[in-house]
Parts: structure tokens; sequence; C-alpha cells
């Protein structure tokens, strides 16, 4: 199983601990987006972190078309079906999102990918980002978090 991991807040006034938590995520800038496994070093990385971002599981259809319009890689150039097939064992990106989602490969497996997507802002806005997820976006969403995913590709 993979989470998806949104940071939705700034660093502005934050705590060290926090601020170093995020950058061990990759997480440098709002609005941008990592995937981690399940296990429990990044489930305490995460409940480190849980007033900054927002994450949940993500599903293959979400992950596969965020790698088709926000997949990068080095030297500015999106990441096609055709790097896919030439460079890993899958045909397509939607073979290796659903690996990937599945926890049976990793992004890491792609030469040359980017670990962070580079996501929009939500497209009609979200709930908040200074309550927890009922009300706001922050925290763990679950499986709803392909929604705002999806809002934000």
């Amino acid at each position: 199983m993979t989470y998806a991991v949104v940071k939705m807040r700034g660093t502005v006034k934050t705590k060290p601990d926090a601020r170093r938590t995020l950058e061990l995520l990759n997480l440098s800038r709002t609005n941008h987006c990592v995937l981690v496994e399940d296990n429990v070093h990044y489930n305490g990385m995460l409940q480190k972190v849980k007033d900054y971002v927002a994450w949940g599981t993500i599903d293959g259809e979400t992950l596969s078309v965020l790698l088709g319009l926000r997949g990068a890689l080095g030297g500015r150039s999106r990441l096609t079906d055709a790097h896919v097939k030439e460079r890993t064992d899958f045909d397509d990106i939607h073979s290796l999102a659903t690996a990937v989602a599945s926890g049976k490969a990793m992004l890491q497996d792609v030469p040359d990918l980017k670990p962070v997507l580079r996501l929009h802002p939500p497209r009609k806005g979200h709930r908040g980002i200074k309550k927890p997820f009922p009300e706001g976006v922050l925290g763990f969403h679950g499986n709803e978090i392909n929604e705002l995913l999806l809002k934000m590709r």
C-alpha cells in the first residue's frame, strides 16, 4: 500500500523537528506531492508533520492521471509511455501506476523520474488549511485523498 503525501502549508514559524521531517520527505514547497510506503517509519514521520500535510491511500487510476500530467524527467521533459516501456518492465504509465499503488513497484524503478510531483492548487479551492480532515484538509484522508489529488492535477 502506498500513501500520497501533499504539503498543504508553508513552513514559516514551524518547529525545527517538523521542518527537518518535511525535508526528509522531500517536501520543500506547498502543493508538492511524494509517494511513500505504509510502514512504521513513514507513519511516525507523518504523525510529526500532520499539521502541515495531507495524506492517504492512493489508487492506481489517480496515480496514472498524476504521472501522465505531472511526472517529470530530468531535463524538464514529461514522463511518457514510450519512456516507461523503454526503461522499465512495464508497458505504459497505467500499468506502472497500478503496480506502484499496490506496492509491487516503486517510482525509483523508473530512471530519471523526479521523486516529487508538482501539483496545482486545488480547483474550486479547499476546505481550509488550519483544521484536520473532516473540516479542513490536513491529516489522514484514507481513500478520499484521491478526490483532493484529482482537484490538484
